[in-house]
This record gives structure tokens, C-alpha cells and sequence, in this order.
């Protein structure tokens, strides 16, 4: 078998490959991930139970918290399972099903993240005719949408990257990233990177272009309101979610769209860490925290479990 055509796993690399290190970054990315795990199921399971909460906005976010604990499933159980048996290693096809379904739910994750800020300017700027246009229809158009088209995008990469052949299987990443994989391909990966930028360009462009498109006319509309209160309220409802987009964004564009020059493996880590670990553990954190029913929500399902 030639070893440059032919590999049937990939060694995961890692975080570190410090012993040392690895021990605390295994206690802190258990832990990232019980955190995030649990939170975003308590808003999920607070936003259903509760009559006042069954609105598009809250739809959108438990619909957010779904994607949050999907996202962090697909990368860090695979490294804390490595890390408790003492390997390192991922099949060839559990490798390229981690990339596709990474690929689908950060791809869905930035479309919901516009969809909610598209939902927060009909809000503001038209609240008379809010209930009519954001229908049960436009809802779930608005999220199916998204599932769908990130799929068939995932599944084109996953068809081009099967394609390929492998110089080496050691992957310098915790995850089967789709970048890391094209770098270690003898073939000629000219297809997947333009593909990388002709489709994964608009998943994440288009909705933060709308984002803007849709935060400017709010927060002009904020400005106009005379009283301080009334800023305040208006900014709450939408400050939560401005930090969201800040941090997974910001990571996001800085791996995957800016200049190969300004590239460092620990610089990639980190962002990475910060968008695959960090951002989902936040994300109920930042919303309950901002949001008086979400926090009552919570309180009563916790004092109905105890």
C-alpha cells in the first residue's frame, strides 16, 4: 500500500503535546463542555415549558442552544475519549463525518445568529406589524432553510475531500478540521480551496453583512427613543446577541478569512478553542443574564425539578 495515496485513520495531534498541559486542558474542556451542555438544555427546556416564552425570538434562540450543544458534540467528546484511552487516533470515515457535521452546524449557527437579529429589527423598527410577519411559517422557513443548505454544502466538501490522497495522517488540530485536512493532501487541492471560499465565503459574509444591515436601522431607532429606560430595554434585548455575534464571528474570520501571512498554529488554536468550546458554554450565560423572562423561566423549571 503506498503510504502516500492511502490512509485509513488520522492522528489527532491535540492541543499540546505537553503531558502536563494536557491534563489541564482535559479538565478544562470536560468542563467547558458539561457547562455548555447543561446550560443550553436548561434554556431549551425553560423555553418550552414556559406559555410566555413561545414566541419567534425565543424560538430562534432554543433553536440556538440545540445547535450549541450539537456543535460542541461533534469535537471535544472524540478528544476527551482519546484523551482517557490514551490515543490519539480517528478513522478515516468518523474523520470526515466529524468535518461534515462540524461544517453543518457552525455553517447553521452564523444563518440562525442573522435570522435572530433579523427578528430583533422587525421587533424594533415595526412592532405594530411584528406578529404578522414573523408567521409560524417565516419562523421555520428561516431555520429549515439554513439546515438545508448548509448539508448540501457539507456535502460537497466531504465528496471533494474524498478525492484526495494524504501525505502524512498527523493532524496538528483536536478536530478534523477542514483547512488542517487540505494542508496534509499530496493531491492538488486547488478545487477545495476555491470551494472553500466560494461557498464557506457567503455562509458566513451574507448573514454578518445582514447582521449589520440590520443592527444599523436599530440602532438608530434606539437613539430616537427619548427616555433612558426605554434605550436601556431596547439595548438589552439586542446587546445579548451582539456579543454573541462579536465572539463567534470574530474568532471564525480570523482562522478561516484572513491572510495566510498573519497565521500562527497557537493563534488558530486559540481562536479556535474560543468559537468550538468557549462561545457555546457563553451563549445561555449571555442571554439569561440580559433577559428577565428567560432568568424567571429558569427559576421556575429549576424549583419544579427540586
Amino acid at each position: 500500500m503506498d503510504n502516500h495515496t492511502q490512509v485509513s485513520e488520522f492522528i489527532l495531534l491535540g492541543l499540546t503535546e505537553q503531558p502536563q498541559q494536557r491534563q489541564v486542558l482535559f479538565a478544562l474542556s470536560f468542563s467547558l463542555y458539561l457547562i455548555g451542555s447543561l446550560g443550553n438544555l436548561l434554556t431549551i427546556l425553560a423555553i418550552v415549558s414556559d406559555p410566555h416564552l413561545h414566541s419567534p425570538m425565543y424560538f430562534f434562540l432554543s433553536n440556538l442552544s440545540l445547535l450549541d450543544i450539537c456543535f460542541i458534540s461533534t469535537t471535544i467528546p472524540k478528544m476527551l475519549v482519546n484523551h482517557l484511552c490514551g490515543t490519539n487516533t480517528i478513522s478515516y470515515s468518523a474523520c470526515l463525518a466529524q468535518m461534515y457535521y462540524f461544517i453543518v452546524f457552525s455553517g447553521t449557527d452564523c444563518i440562525i445568529l442573522s435570522a435572530m437579529a433579523y427578528d430583533r429589527y422587525l421587533a424594533i423598527c415595526y412592532p405594530l406589524h411584528y406578529m404578522t410577519i414573523m408567521s409560524i411559517f417565516r419562523c421555520a422557513l428561516l431555520v429549515m432553510v439554513p439546515w438545508i443548505s448548509v448539508n448540501l454544502i457539507a456535502m460537497v466538501h466531504t465528496i471533494l475531500m474524498t478525492r484526495l490522497s494524504f501525505c502524512t495522517n498527523r493532524i496538528p488540530h483536536f478536530f478534523c478540521d477542514l483547512n488542517a485536512l487540505i494542508k496534509l493532501s499530496c493531491s492538488d487541492t486547488h478545487i477545495n480551496e476555491i470551494m472553500v471560499l466560494v461557498l464557506g465565503g457567503p455562509v458566513v459574509l451574507i448573514p454578518f453583512v445582514c447582521i449589520i444591515a440590520s443592527y444599523t436601522p436599530i440602532a438608530m431607532a434606539v437613539w430616537k427613543v427619548p427616555s433612558a429606560r426605554g434605550k436601556w430595554k431596547a439595548f438589552s434585548t439586542c446587546g445579548s446577541h451582539l456579543s454573541v455575534v462579536c465572539l463567534f464571528y470574530g474568532t471564525i474570520i480570523g482562522v478561516y478569512f484572513s491572510p495566510t501571512s498573519t497565521h500562527t498554529t497557537q493563534r488558530d488554536m486559540a481562536a479556535t478553542v474560543m468559537y468550538t468550546m468557549v462561545t457555546p458554554m457563553l451563549n445561555p450565560f449571555i442571554y439569561s443574564l440580559r433577559n428577565r423572562d428567560l432568568k424567571s423561566a429558569l427559576r421556575k423549571l429549576l424549583s419544579q425539578e427540586i
